[in-house]
């Protein structure tokens, strides 16, 4: 099997889906590691009534505890949306090695309001799978506003 960004963007979008189901904001992460995922996660602010509990703190918190290490410098994150300051903070923090993003978040993404939040040593890759990711998004606000 070819484990490509597209393959595991695909399993971050089961995540925002699970997301999706429970009525949280749909977005989805998981973390790899040598071509293995060792996190899945997805947003649970709303069951858990923690602002905090977005997709990718969730996700840093599981691979960290996986790896027994604080720092994911070997990672890379694939979330179906860009991640917001306070999670582009925590993965600066993480020095998290890569970011592969699906969707674009040009009101609440870190890019639009301090581009250079994330770790200056991080890769950065937009726009995977950016139709899915970002369809999946305007199909909840929409059900929402009904």
């Amino acid at each position: 099997m070819i484990f490509s960004d597209e393959y595991f963007m695909k399993e971050a979008l089961k995540e925002a889906s699970f997301a999706f189901d429970k009525g949280e904001i749909p977005v989805g992460a998981v973390i790899v590691s040598q071509n293995k995922i060792i996190a899945r996660a997805h947003n649970l602010t709303e069951q858990l009534k923690d602002v905090t509990a977005h997709a990718e703190v969730m996700a840093i918190t599981s691979a960290s505890n996986h790896l027994g290490a604080k720092y994911l410098k070997e990672c890379t994150l694939y979330v179906t949306l860009e991640p917001c300051v306070m999670c582009a903070g925590a993965l600066s923090w993480s020095q998290i090695g890569k970011i592969v993003i699906g969707a674009s978040d040009e009101k609440r993404g870190y890019r639009a309001i301090n581009p250079k939040t994330i770790h200056p040593k991080t890769t950065l890759v937009t726009g995977v799978l950016e139709q899915e990711c970002s369809e999946l998004m305007k199909t909840f606000f929409k059900k929402l506003r009904k």
